[in-house]
């Protein structure tokens, strides 16, 4: 079986519901903010904080470009999308869903958003980095499911209903 790759907004449950849909399907599951910290050694919000937005997102484009699986659940980071290179290479190994969450949901599960490791730009509010990104996340999903209103499980349901 061909790879899942899950992208959304931080918070959507990409890393919680991958866990599950792996689960489910009899699938692997990496989440790419995890590989990260292994491949540095390092938190992804002390990544941010030392070399900036910029940086992280050049570490992230090199995690997901050295990821060669197959049969796969792979959780992205939110910020995946800002890379051509990354997403074109997830794309070429499997489906990608899209987890739609608004921008109230988002802003209701994000609890620890100083440590989480978010991408923002200097002074860029949260409500700018989800106008920014939807359009990336519309551009490079072959489905959207629309989780803002469902439980974990009931959104798994669609994906699976969808694949």
């Amino acid at each position: 079986m061909k790879n899942i790759i899950l992208i959304g907004m931080p918070g959507a449950g990409k890393s919680t519901m991958g866990v599950i849909l792996a689960k489910t399907l009899g699938m692997k599951f990496i989440d790419t903010d995890i590989a990260i910290q292994e491949m540095t050694g390092r938190l992804l919000q002390e990544i941010i904080d030392t070399g900036g937005p910029e940086a992280f997102k050049k570490i992230e484009e090199e995690t997901i470009l050295s990821l060669h699986c197959h049969n796969t659940v792979i959780a992205t980071g939110g910020s995946a999308v800002f890379s051509r290179r990354a997403m074109e290479h997830l794309k070429s190994k499997g489906i990608v869903v899209y987890l739609e969450i608004s921008f109230e949901e988002m802003e209701r599960r994000l609890r620890n958003i100083t440590t989480r490791g978010l991408v923002l730009s200097r002074g860029e509010t949260l409500h700018e980095m989800y106008d920014e990104r939807i359009p990336l996340y519309e551009k490079y999903a072959d489905v959207t499911i629309d989780c803002s209103k469902d439980p974990f499980e009931t959104s798994v349901e669609k994906v699976i209903d969808v694949l």
